[in-house]
């Protein structure tokens, strides 16, 4: 599939293993990794470095595939899951940056495209998690409320 907003069309990126099943290595059962993934949420860990952890630290290679839900699914449960998603924090902290960047770069018009991308991400984004009801319908991206906020 091609990328979003270039005419790249490269496929590279690692696969996951093809066979669904725990495998015969992995020492820790389904309540560990539980009490792993809330234990390290509580130190303020995301999700996906919730998974690294558990992958090269534990030695877990799939949390789904060991506890049959994701870590996302976990963390809701147990109610510690953040209220703005991750990628979407993450993406908000791009533009932050990219604004400061701006700031004192005015005539970086390359910045300025990213930015430009980088807002309509959020709003793309923004419009998915309201449908999936992951944020409120009445949540919107205002970028100078949000720098207070992450800030």
């Amino acid at each position: 599939m091609a990328r979003m907003h270039s005419g790249a069309k490269g496929k590279a990126g690692s696969k996951r293993p093809i066979k669904k099943s725990v495998p015969v290595w992995q020492r820790y059962k389904e309540k560990e990794i539980e009490l792993l993934i809330i234990k390290f949420a509580k130190e303020g860990k995301t999700p996906s470095q919730i998974g690294i952890i558990l992958r090269d630290t534990y030695g877990i290679p799939n949390i789904k595939v060991a506890t049959e839900k994701r870590i996302t699914k976990i963390l809701e449960e147990k109610k510690l899951l953040p209220k703005i998603p991750e990628d979407l924090m993450a993406l908000i902290k791009r533009s932050i940056l990219i604004k400061k960047h701006l700031e004192e770069n005015k005539k970086d018009e390359t910045a300025n495209r990213g930015l430009l991308l980088t807002e309509s991400k959020i709003r793309r984004l923004v419009k998915y998690y309201k449908s999936s009801k992951r944020l409120s319908k009445d949540w919107s991206y205002d970028p100078d409320k949000i720098r207070l906020l992450i800030e």
